[in-house]
């Protein structure tokens, strides 16, 4: 049975892959984009099937009106993907206000508005799946991408909460966790901090560290893996893409577990009772 699917970020990158993964198959697809221009290429091939609907996410307003657009238009909503965002790349120090505030604008508070609207909907009908784009920058850190990791570990945080919340109503919540992938989200899609000579070391290993071999991965092979999760019946919370992020997550807990075991007695004698 075909789905409706509402994108957001679909210009390009992941968002435009997994719309046209899902035109492809005869799904339907509300696909939002700052320029609709970069969707013309779709609506030339798949027609009626798209409806492009321009969208800045940072607009509480305006995300309320895309998705009651897209809902009135195709008559109902069985999936939103909350995929717009962008990265920042700098030490913190570096970052500047506007920075700063640019990026927890986007990646937290524009998911967070078409969340919101998504959610009367899906209660009404008794049915839904929102699928937050994290990161396994949501659960693990990198140098340069402070901001970044913040408004990721920001989105874990609020979709966990969320699905605790809405399960009842038969609205399900997953999250996508892609270790890198060779789109243009770092290059650009991202924003770069004015740089301060202290940190070129930290920034010569990064960058070393990021152009090995293997490092990215293909972003083509991720369409397969996102249409299964918005078939599942019961599709889970979180979902890694690529090979690297479990092993990743394993390392980054194994260490943090240690490290509160062995402190556990300190945090013990603080309850106090």
């Amino acid at each position: 049975m075909s789905k409706t699917i509402f994108i957001t970020g679909a210009s390009r990158g992941f968002g435009k892959l997994w719309a046209e993964a899902f035109l492809k198959r005869g799904d339907k697809v509300a696909a939002t984009a700052r320029n609709t221009d970069a969707l013309n290429d779709l609506v030339a091939t798949y027609g009626d099937a798209i409806l492009p609907i321009q969208l800045d996410v940072n607009s509480r307003a305006e995300s309320f009106a895309a998705i009651n657009k897209a809902k009135e238009h195709f008559g109902g909503l069985d999936v939103v993907i909350n995929n717009a965002g962008y990265g920042l790349f700098g030490t913190i120090e570096e970052t500047s206000e506007e920075e700063a505030r640019s990026q927890i604008e986007t990646n937290v508070f524009g998911l967070l508005w078409v969340t919101q609207a998504a959610l009367p909907i899906f209660r009404e009908q008794k049915h839904g799946h929102i699928i937050q784009v994290s990161s396994i920058l949501g659960i693990a850190t990198l140098p340069l991408l402070g901001m970044y990791n913040a408004s990721k570990f920001a989105v874990e945080g609020l979709s966990e909460t969320l699905s605790q919340e809405v399960k009842q109503f038969g609205i399900n919540i997953s999250l996508i966790e892609p270790n890198g992938f060779a789109t243009d989200w770092a290059g650009a899609s991202a924003a770069q901090t004015q740089p301060l000579e202290v940190y070129s070391d930290v920034r010569s290993a990064f960058n070393e560290a990021n152009s090995a071999e293997g490092v990215f991965g293909d972003p083509d092979a991720t369409a397969a893996a996102v249409l299964k999760l918005v078939d599942a019946e019961n599709p889970p919370l979180r979902l890694f893409l690529g090979k690297h992020a479990l092993p990743w997550a394993k390392n980054v807990y194994e260490e943090r577990i240690a490290s509160w075991e062995e402190w556990n007695d300190v945090a013990t004698a603080a309850h106090g009772i």
